[in-house]
């Protein structure tokens, strides 16, 4: 678990990389030295606009130290999901960030292992794979079996994948974000 004051510093850096991001075609050029936010962690990063998803995009697996993750991310979150169109320089003063940074996965056989509210899901099966954060069941108010589907739906399966075969793995996710402007 990160603490308050590597929280914020995770904030800024996603904030400062959307922001110079729109600014200059570029990343900012950042260093750290924070043992934590050096070390190599897999995240998301999830943009809202007035309480509505705008991008969410992260890394599963532990790729780059957690800070250049952050970077990387926020800026495709903002620009990158194929979701959404990119955003525009007028939105960075409307969106609220968050941050989710995961444990590493954990392959599980019984779907009743599964806590709503605490795992998030990686399902795969075949070439399609999907993951849902562990705060997407919670704000939906999902029960455990439509998180399944939901992930099932998430990866362009059928919803009744995840027991007919699919691979399930669950994660945890330090979760923060930025106060409540919307």
């Amino acid at each position: 678990m990160l603490n308050e004051v590597q929280k914020k510093k995770l904030l800024q850096i996603a904030r400062r990389s959307i922001e110079e991001y729109f600014s200059s075609g570029k990343a900012p050029e950042l260093t750290e030295t924070d043992p934590a936010l050096v070390e190599k962690k897999g995240a998301f990063v999830t943009i809202t606009k007035g309480g509505t998803l705008r991008g969410c995009i992260g890394y599963i697996e532990p790729i780059k130290p957690l800070y250049q993750t952050i970077s990387e991310m926020a800026i495709q979150a903002a620009v990158g999901d194929p979701r959404f169109p990119a955003m525009d320089e007028r939105e960075t003063k409307e969106i609220r960030l968050e941050i989710s940074v995961l444990s590493s996965l954990r392959k599980i056989d019984d779907p009743s292992q599964i806590e709503v509210g605490t795992h998030g899901i990686m399902l795969r099966q075949g070439f399609n794979s999907g993951l849902l954060l562990p705060q997407v069941a919670t704000e939906y108010g999902w029960r455990r079996e439509e998180f399944l589907e939901n992930t099932c739906y998430k990866a362009g399966l059928p919803p009744d994948a995840w027991k007919k075969g699919a691979e399930i793995s669950i994660f945890s996710a330090d979760v923060f974000g930025e106060g409540n402007e919307d």
